[in-house]
């Protein structure tokens, strides 16, 4: 389950009788593999053991019964006999929820489940295993037998759900079922646990059941159990044991393990099975499930609780001897506002009678309700002493738990579910729609999750028909105001202005759930609105009165605001949203430089906002490979503004120099200071080893006398005159393990080094530069004494470079290199130039060929130099298959790597997906399909579109570290199709998309959507 930080809906009471622990009650589900476990806090399962295997995902061995028997306990004969027939009806399931619903996120997990009936094929399990849509998974049986299984019946509140699976496929064992036993259940009984706990095939726990009464307990945000009594036992199950069978001795199956503590006490929490008995009784009969609700919470306190809220000893006296053994009564907890109960009951209220009979129990009352939908039924509660009789509606339960969801920009939507609703406190009657996947257009800011629409485009959205009509009359690429609230907080509103994005996420889609077919049954709804042709704007920049120096800080007109949005993440790059300042170079074409800190690549939406006012579409124009810098176009006919070109200067600045610093903090509000250069130096930034992605590389950074400089991503030095000497740019860096933040750095980049580029650019070219494929790092005059270089080499650098004594090594060369330079060898000259600085590299930009002196292993050599081209650097396809984001191997892995292993390299996944549950773990490469070699995605779309649905199949694969594994993986094409995207000038987006639906292309349909992109713990980000 996908818990989130805990928020208390409300205070325990200081009683011991409470019966809710909030912080230390854990929901059994085996834990997913490794990047995946803080999915499942308040779980404990993140410590489950899990075997080492390549990928890192669980890959259980089987264990005799005999050894597991004796492994868990010196078990009696009879016992021993009981166990042996059980486990023949335990099976292990593996799970994969495709898309957010409801409280549950996508996830892939494993869990256990019982057999209930061999012949029509149904499983018991937990409701928060079967989730509230459907999954896709398969189980296995104790003989090691697959069998595909699907969702038929979750229940909207109890803790159970019903699978089913094809009894003709399970071909080598005869099957058996266990019985529901649910009356059976004593306290004092001795019990085994038989499940798939803390990723083993089949493990068994010993206890003996303490409690029958338990309240349900409670595990915070997410799904929750409530209005029925638990089972409580000592038998300290953990991770994975979720749907498992409680049986008794006579091999029975008394109750269903759900959950336990996870503060170290060796407490279970078992769900009875009177309610999922009734509900498999209906399936079995071919009949409805019936549900009904007063949308009330009802609490199971003690008889000393219920004096202490009013109950008469005149009513205590009657229940007590029509129900001798029990020892409490049932109190209103929860009452939804506009309910059925609402304004009749009240909390605090204790229930005497509903239809006349005297009731204790949750049984009863479940009974009654669902036995009446549509119907009334009338209720005596005590209340301070006095006797109120209502009659109430009920409702249908099944009518208040969505069944499903709207996709549409890249988010997804549906009407918000009674789970949702009870742990709040809020109103069913049209609370707003509720974003169960924030993502896309809708990614707001602070949660992933619990956001209610309440308006868009200033009209309301009450309810899913009408956010559907609202959304289908919204033009693609508009910017619209929304309105909406958080469940944690629904006292305030919160506005935000939204671009709706149809062309990336062109479908809008709804996805019904079918039953029957266990799937998400999708259906088109509308084609997206064409965008509305842009109009000219005027506007006017502020201005800063007060500074000092108004021809430095008249460089506000040559400042635009740049945001980018990536619909899917690639290049190793870790966000999907950016938002920085770029430096206008010319205001006639429109031509704007920026960080590719903010824009990191071009599949992406740019927007650029000038004085604040006017906002415009960007494309990329141009990418350096090294410098850490993109030029970006905007169409300057829709702007009607004093944007002032920013004169660069073509000097280099000193170290030392008297400058003006002026940037954007990170409220967006300019800022300004005299300030001074106080170094130039060359810098290296760190790679990121986990994540590889784009950094600059070979930099002399300047750094700046003032406490704005670190306060500021975006900004310049510029001199009195307000000649621009260099930009101030962030520098993405690396991830620590620590904190799994990313690490920037801000840094000056000297303006001379643009020029060449930003010439050709304003021109009408498009530089094709080449590069040096290599890292280097400086090396003092001491160390190149050493290294063996001559004296005379040592003087001349002294003598042409006064301010820098220094010359280069290789430090890295990039993975294919071959006839160039080597790892270790000290580059004197290029050319004949004197290499002492990085602006010095940069006549490799223009050459085929370097003829380089440098000294390797203490010998002077001159050696004939090849340069790269930088065309093929940028990535310009992308394949998603199986929910694992392909391209070729970025620029950064080549940096980072000795060899390239294939051209297959996997920068991503997705939740929910066959390569989330079969371990593709990104920065690995794909080298084969079933044994095919496939060298390039050309040849692995070739392969991949030989697989038919829902078959396995081998995938060989090799880590970053070079360690080589196969992964066998089924195919799941309904929700995880192959997609190919290929970048396309003639397309608006600037890529084509080809979806691939049983080896044929189907071009224009695929989507890049966010909804199912892994997330990052913290963050709602998709995994690298």
């Amino acid at each position: 389950m996908d818990h989130h930080n805990h928020v208390a809906k409300r205070k325990e009471p200081p009683t011991s009788n409470s019966d809710r622990p909030m912080k230390q009650v854990r929901q059994d589900q085996l834990s997913p593999p490794p990047a995946a476990a803080e999915q499942y806090a308040n779980g404990a399962s993140a410590d489950a053991s899990l075997n080492d295997t390549p990928n890192g995902y669980a890959s259980p061995e089987h264990e005799e019964v005999e050894e597991l028997v004796h492994a868990a306990t010196a078990e009696s004969a009879e016992w021993q006999a009981t166990i042996e027939k059980v486990v023949k009806n335990v099976v292990s399931i593996h799970f994969c929820q495709t898309a957010s619903f409801d409280t549950d996120s996508a996830i892939s997990s494993e869990a256990t489940g019982f057999v209930v009936d061999a012949k029509r094929g149904y499983i018991l399990t937990n409701r928060h295993v079967v989730g509230a849509g459907p999954f896709w998974g398969y189980c296995i049986f104790d003989n090691h037998e697959e069998c595909d299984v699907h969702p038929v019946y979750r229940d909207p509140v109890h803790d159970f759900g019903i699978l089913r699976f094809d009894p003709k496929a399970v071909k080598y064992m005869a099957l058996d079922q266990l019985e529901l036993r649910p009356d059976m259940a004593k306290i004092g009984s001795e019990i085994r646990v038989v499940g798939n706990d803390a990723g083993e095939k089949l493990s068994i726990l010993s206890g003996v059941i303490s409690r029958l009464d338990r309240n349900a307990p409670e595990y915070g945000e997410g799904y929750s159990d409530f209005n029925t009594n638990y089972i409580q036992a000592a038998a300290a199950a953990s991770g994975g044991s979720s749907g498992s069978p409680v049986v008794n001795i006579d091999g029975f199956a008394i109750a269903l393990q759900a959950g336990g503590r996870s503060d170290g006490a060796a407490t279970d929490y078992f769900l009875p099975l009177d309610r999922p008995r009734r509900a498999l009784e209906c399936i079995r009969a071919g009949k409805p499930v019936d549900r009904g609700t007063i949308q009330t919470q009802w609490m199971l306190k003690a008889f000393d609780e219920c004096r202490r809220l009013g109950l008469s000893p005149e009513w205590e006296a009657k229940v007590r001897a029509e129900f001798p053994k029990e020892t409490g009564m049932l109190v209103a907890e929860v009452i939804l506002p506009d309910g059925p109960a609402d304004t009749h009951v009240e909390e605090g209220d204790v229930l005497v009678k509903v239809n006349g009979e005297l009731l204790t129990q949750f049984t009863k009352l479940d009974d009654i309700l669902d036995s009446s939908v549509g119907q009334k039924v009338k209720l005596l509660v005590q209340r301070g002493g006095q006797d109120v009789e209502v009659e109430l509606d009920v409702g249908d339960l099944h009518m208040i738990t969505p069944d499903r969801y709207v996709a549409v920009a890249g988010a997804s939507f549906h009407n918000l579910s009674y789970q949702q609703a009870r742990y709040y406190a809020v109103t069913l009657k049209n609370p707003g729609v509720y974003c169960c996947e924030a993502t896309g257009s809708f990614r707001f800011d602070g949660s992933e999750y619990g956001w209610l629409i309440q308006s868009i485009d200033n009209k309301p959205t009450p309810d899913l028909d009408t956010f559907i009509e609202v959304m289908k009359a919204i033009p693609d690429r508009s910017r619209v105001v929304v309105t909406y609230k958080h469940l944690r907080d629904m006292h305030t509103l919160n506005t935000s202005i939204l671009l709706v994005d149809r062309h990336w996420s062109k479908s809008m889609k709804m996805a019904i759930r079918n039953d029957e077919t266990g799937l998400w049954d999708f259906t088109d709804l509308a084609a997206p609105v064409p965008p509305v042709a842009p109009v000219p704007r005027k506007a006017n920049f502020v201005k800063m009165e007060g500074a000092q120096h108004p021809a430095a800080v008249d460089i506000i007109r040559s400042f635009v605001r740049v945001g980018a949005t990536m619909p899917l993440r690639i290049d190793g790059f870790p966000r999907s949203r950016k938002v920085g300042f770029g430096l206008v170079i010319d205001a006639e074409k429109g031509l704007v430089v920026v960080s590719r800190a903010i824009v990191p690549y071009d599949m992406c939406d740019i927007s650029v906002t000038i004085a604040d006012s006017i906002i415009v579409e960007g494309k990329v124009v141009f990418m350096h490979p090294l410098q850490n810098y993109a030029i970006i176009k905007y169409d300057p006919s829709l702007v009607q503004a004093p944007v002032k070109s920013a004169k660069l200067s073509d000097k280099p600045i000193k170290q030392g120099e008297t400058t003006i610093f002026f940037g954007f903090n990170q409220n967006y509000r300019p800022v300004v200071a005299k300030t001074a250069v106080t170094d130039i130096t060359t810098v290296a930034i760190p790679a990121s080893a986990a994540t590889p992605r784009y950094r600059a590389v070979n930099l002399d950074a300047i750094t700046v006398d003032t406490s704005l400089s670190g306060q500021c991503g975006s900004g310049v030095l510029v001199a009195e005159d307000g000649t621009v000497q260099a930009l101030w740019l962030t520098y993405l860096g690396e991830r620590t393990g620590h904190s799994n933040k990313d690490v920037e750095y801000h840094l000056g980049f000297a303006t001379p080094a643009l020029l060449p580029v930003i010439n050709e650019i304003k021109s009408g070219n498009k530089p094709n530069l080449r590069i040096l494929n290599l890292e280097t790092q400086t090396v003092q005059m001491s160390q190149c004494r050493i290294m063996g270089v001559d004296e005379k080499w040592i003087e001349r650098v002294e003598h042409e470079d006064p301010e820098r004594h220094q010359l280069f090594m290789v430090r890295k060369v990039d993975a294919g290199n071959v006839g160039g330079l080597a790892e270790g060898d000290i580059i004197l000259t290029l050319n004949d130039k004197l290499i002492t600085r990085v602006s010095d590299l940069d006549i490799m930009y223009s050459n085929d060929v370097l003829d380089a002196v440098v000294v390797r292993k203490q010998e002077e050599l001159r050696l004939q130099i090849p340069t790269v081209p930088t065309s093929e650097l940028e990535t310009d396809r992308v394949v998603v298959f199986c929910g694992a984001v392909l391209h070729r191997p970025h620029h950064a892995v080549r940096q980072q790597i000795s060899k390239v292993h294939s051209d297959i390299y996997i920068v991503a996944r997705m939740r929910g997906s066959p390569a989330y549950a079969y371990g593709l773990a990104p920065t690995n490469f794909i080298m084969a399909v079933n044994a095919v070699p496939t060298p390039d995605l050309e040849s692995f779309i070739r392969e991949t579109n030989k697989i038919k649905d829902n078959t396995y199949f081998r995938l060989t694969m090799m880590t970053f570290d070079n360690q080589k594994w196969v992964a066998c993986l089924k195919s799941n094409h309904h929700y995880f199709p192959t997609v190919d995207f290929i970048k396309d000038p003639s397309v608006r987006e600037g890529w084509r998309r080809v979806q691939y639906e049983d080896g044929e292309a189907k071009k224009g349909v695929g989507e890049a959507t966010a909804a199912q992109e892994e997330v990052e713990p913290g963050e709602n980000e998709m995994e690298e």
